[in-house]
């Protein structure tokens, strides 16, 4: 499975953004997806992960009410809508997917490349 990812750059605090991520190669069935991001000289942390159907959601305490995580199973792609961001959300924002749904946990069996957001003040 390859994940690629796109939509990152630099905004101002209170603005948005969209990322995207898009999975190609072998794929494996009714695959979770979801993001993660990295802020520098921070561990990695979960952001929001979707189940396959697209009913069933999970969010980071951090970023309920401002970011918002959809997909399009036909085209293989998972969005996140970032709105009302602060500068502590710059970090590198990764694309992951599970086999399983597991919310918060979701543990990341594949990744994709990074897409760096920065926020400024």
């Amino acid at each position: 499975v390859q994940l690629q990812a796109s939509g990152g750059g630099l905004v101002q605090a209170g603005g948005s953004l969209r990322l995207s991520c898009t999975a190609s190669g072998r794929t494996f069935s009714n695959p979770v997806m979801g993001w993660f991001r990295q802020a520098p000289g921070k561990e990695r942390e979960f952001v929001a992960g979707i189940r396959y159907s697209g009913g069933i959601t999970s969010y980071a305490d951090f970023v309920k009410g401002r970011f918002t995580i959809s997909r399009d199973n036909a085209k293989n792609t998972v969005y996140l809508q970032m709105n009302s961001l602060k500068p502590e959300d710059t970090a590198v924002y990764y694309c992951a997917a599970d086999r399983v749904f597991r919310g918060p946990k979701m543990r990341g069996d594949y990744w994709g490349q990074g897409t760096l957001v920065t926020v400024s003040s």
